[in-house]
């Protein structure tokens, strides 16, 4: 008899929840990047959503498949939940496959200023041919934040996001860090919007 009127609470609860659209950015065209559900549009403020960059663009590419968005809601209007982008992460099954003998992983996290004066982190992980000495990677390490940097002073928080998702700032530090010693290759790990909250 417990059990009965547990159940018919837990239906009733569900019942007074309801499905809410959620939408990515203007910059991504507003698409609709899921729904979720919640008994009041105040609950949902602030949830994060995790979405592949395939499934939000359409483009199926290997970079595209390890590649995830994090969105956060940031407000809900007439059963519709916008949100922000707060950053991004390629998958760890991806990330192992760069660690390999004989070679030297290079970590770099960065705390950078973006036009618009968006703080951003940047955690880039490169990794060379072979092994290299510590004066090799002081000079490496240099390369690569001086780019980061420069980057940041370049573009927007949504121009700069662009760039590294879409893998050109990562190819242009490639470029500039084949100069000093043979790379492998060079990913951004993931980025983190420093947010505001009130």
């Amino acid at each position: 008899m417990a059990e009965k009127k547990k159940s018919k609470k837990t239906a009733d609860k569900w019942k007074a929840k309801r499905w809410y659209k959620v939408l990515a950015p203007e910059k991504y065209q507003s698409k609709e990047i899921g729904e979720v559900v919640a008994a009041d549009d105040k609950l949902l403020k602030d949830r994060i959503l995790r979405v592949n960059l395939a499934e939000l663009t359409g483009k199926m590419s290997q970079a595209t498949m390890y590649t995830n968005l994090l969105f956060r809601i940031t407000e809900v209007k007439g059963g519709i939940a916008h949100t922000e982008l707060i950053g991004h992460s390629l998958s760890p099954g991806y990330i192992r496959t760069l660690a390999r003998r004989r070679r030297t992983l290079l970590h770099s996290v960065m705390d950078v200023a973006t036009k618009d004066e968006r703080e951003v982190r940047l955690k880039l992980i490169a990794a060379t041919k072979s092994k290299i000495s510590e004066t090799m990677r002081k000079n490496l390490r240099g390369v690569i934040e001086g780019e980061m940097k420069a980057a940041s002073t370049d573009y927007d928080y949504y121009g700069l996001m662009e760039e590294i998702v879409n893998g050109r700032l990562a190819t242009r530090i490639f470029n500039k860090a084949r100069m000093i010693t043979p790379m492998s290759r060079v990913e951004f790990k993931s980025t983190e919007l420093k947010e505001k909250f009130e």
